[in-house]
């Protein structure tokens, strides 16, 4: 798939979101592992990526050849800045209606807008794709991200209270949700 859009941070900086590409294969491997060790609310740390470069070049050329997945990248001052992307729950005919996705955005943007940019982004994408439902399932105690999700209609359905399980701070409850298309 393909996606590209200008937005404006509310720090007044511009951003570009868009499809990452093969070329864009280091600075998202960059990107993943810093985003990845700034907080304890994503699914895996960075040494558990099991990706370098040239994989993440070639997932990033696959889902731009996609026609029903994608992953967009944020880039702000040259720099990338989070992703996001939507994946195929399955592709048997009872689960190909759904779709689910993830954001991650480096610190140093949090709380400018690009979170809820990428995740806009992402519903639209979702949209385009043909989903009828987009889930997503976020940690309990990322209050911000919870807001967000519900300020653009996702609905909680369900919470695993052993979800994760941190190095951090042990269990972590997740909370399922989802947003009809």
């Amino acid at each position: 798939m393909n996606h590209y859009q200008k937005i404006l941070l509310k720090n007044g900086k511009e951003a570009i979101l868009r499809n990452g590409d093969a070329a864009d294969g280091f600075t998202v491997y960059e990107n993943f592992n810093a985003t990845h060790a700034e907080t304890d609310y994503l699914l895996s740390y960075p040494d558990e990526n099991s990706f370098g470069p040239e994989q993440e070049a070639q997932f990033l050329r696959e889902k731009t050849n996609s026609h029903d997945e994608i992953e967009i990248i944020a880039i702000v001052d040259g720099k990338v800045a989070g992703t996001a992307g939507i994946e195929a729950v399955g592709r048997k005919y009872k689960v190909r209606h759904r779709a689910e996705m993830g954001v991650s955005v480096l610190k140093e943007y949090w709380g400018l807008g690009l979170g809820k940019a990428l995740t806009k982004a992402c519903v639209q994408c979702a949209k385009e794709a043909g989903y009828t439902q987009l889930e997503l399932n976020v940690v309990a105690e990322n209050e911000a991200a919870i807001s967000l999700y519900k300020s653009l209609g996702f609905a909680e359905f369900g919470r695993n209270p052993k979800g994760f399980n941190s190095r951090i701070s042990g269990y972590q409850e997740l909370v399922y949700m989802l947003l009809e298309l």
